[in-house]
């Protein structure tokens, strides 16, 4: 790979610690006060009939909270990783939306966008993947929660009785799915 003057800056930037310090700073200080603003949780100020949020104690308080959290290494490190593989999420999820938006007939100008159960799979989904980004991203004893979690799982795998339980689980999801009749509509007496 040939070197460029802009790999270069980042091999640099990443030397002065902008990577490992300042854009998690900037990252965390910035979650922080947009909730300690939404919430308002060190109460509002009235100034010519107008609540406003109190911005220099939520601007102390995100300073500290997000200072503290680039002193620990750990911190940062899974918030880096939590960081890059929520990107690849969210790649993924643009990407999914672009194939399945290609396939969709564009009948007006408000665009495709997911509806019903469709939308709530999708972010049944998103959640999960979230979720498990979240337990691989933080370790104990070397170990990350979600190998943590398989491990516990698999001990269950040649277990018969569990497996029965999952089979007649899924037969009888399958038959409620399969027997469930929509309701009709209800008639309203004019």
């Amino acid at each position: 790979m040939v070197d460029s003057t802009f790999r270069e800056t980042l091999g640099f930037l990443d030397k002065i610690g902008v990577f490992d310090v300042v854009l998690p700073f900037l990252l965390i200080f910035t979650i922080v006060f947009a909730i300690l603003e939404k919430t308002r949780v060190f109460g509002t100020e009235t100034m010519d009939g107008k609540n406003y949020t109190k911005k220099n104690l939520n601007a102390l308080a995100s300073f500290a909270i997000a200072f503290f959290a680039v002193a620990s290494s750990r911190v940062v490190q899974a918030i880096t990783q939590i960081s890059s593989n929520v990107v690849i999420l969210l790649f993924a999820s643009v990407f999914f939306l672009m194939l399945v938006g290609s396939f969709h007939q564009q009948a007006d100008e408000k665009g495709f966008y997911l509806q019903g159960w469709a939308k709530t799979l999708f972010m049944i989904v998103m959640f999960l993947g979230l979720f498990g980004i979240f337990l691989n991203a933080i370790e104990t004893d070397n170990k990350t929660w979600l190998q943590w979690i398989f491990d516990w799982l698999s001990q269950f795998s040649t277990n018969v009785s569990v497996a029965t339980i999952i089979l007649v689980g899924m037969v009888v999801a399958a038959m409620a799915f399969i027997t469930k009749s929509e309701k009709p509509p209800e008639h309203k007496a004019a």
